[in-house]
């Protein structure tokens, strides 16, 4: 990436920042799908852990987390995502957002190693960020300079292929849509008028992507029968579905996590250090 010229993806986010929270904050698929994973997220960091976020958008996780005495430095591409999350963590001790995209965590690891900060005690990505990388292993290598031996990292990317998508694709005649999730290599994305592409990452590629620095202790679903955000606003009208879906889904996200919208990944860090 040169200098001063942001990644097609962040450019796509950099135009929808200021209206982002106000479209999808009201979307109460996506409120249940973020609970599942904010308890996750509770669970394997522990009160006072300090905590790098990769693609933190406008910052409503890092927000969180904070509230629940973590401290989180938000990570993103882009720069008014970043200034949004700024803004809400202003007056939070501890938690702080930067412009940094998840392929540029090297040069962070290089920074703070010079300065003598300490490694983080994990790291998560939440809803999909790291399907705008191409490269995850880069992701991994720079993980692995900046997190403890030991600590967890949990990674949320899209599903291969959940049935919720493919229904509501299908009932909307749309089948190109329906199986996207199925190509190989760049599909065409679109938002706030910007064009970029994403990729979606198979298990087997992501678990070999983050070896040998972590190891694989775990994944689930998220939106099992929860449904995506395709389904909305139909969905957010059906509050008392909803939660008998959500619920649902915390005895089926592991066994069928591949059949998730997304798929949580839990990796922890081993003792190989980057050569």
């Amino acid at each position: 990436m040169q200098p001063g010229v942001l990644p097609a993806a962040a450019e796509a986010f950099d135009a929808v920042a200021d209206s982002f929270d106000d479209r999808y904050g009201a979307w109460q698929s996506v409120a249940s799908q973020r609970r599942a994973v904010r308890a996750a997220l509770l669970a394997a960091f522990p009160p006072g852990a300090t905590v790098l976020e990769l693609g933190g958008g406008t910052g409503e996780d890092a927000l969180w987390l904070s509230r629940q005495n973590r401290r989180v430095f938000l990570t993103d591409a882009s720069p008014s995502m970043v200034r949004v999350a700024q803004g809400k963590l202003h007056d939070r001790p501890g938690s702080r957002a930067a412009v940094l995209p998840a392929e540029g965590l090297e040069s962070l690891a290089r920074e703070r190693a010079a300065s003598g900060e300490p490694r983080f005690d994990g790291a998560f990505s939440n809803f999909a960020a790291l399907n705008c990388v191409a490269d995850l292993g880069s992701v991994a290598r720079g993980l692995a300079r900046l997190v403890t031996r030991g600590a967890p990292v949990l990674l949320v990317l899209f599903g291969p292929l959940p049935p919720g998508e493919l229904l509501v694709q299908l009932a909307r005649g749309d089948l190109r849509a329906a199986v996207r999730r199925l190509a190989a290599g760049e599909v065409p994305a679109r938002l706030g008028g910007r064009d970029f592409t994403v990729r979606y990452h198979r298990p087997g590629a992501i678990r070999r992507a983050m070896a040998p620095w972590f190891r694989p202790t775990g994944r689930r679903g998220i939106g099992v029968l929860v449904p995506p955000s395709a389904a909305e606003p139909w969905i957010s009208r059906h509050p008392r579905l909803l939660r008998v879906l959500e619920r649902a889904d915390v005895a089926l996200s592991r066994p069928l996590a591949l059949l998730g919208d997304h798929i949580l990944y839990r990796f922890e860090r081993t003792g190989l250090e980057v050569g």
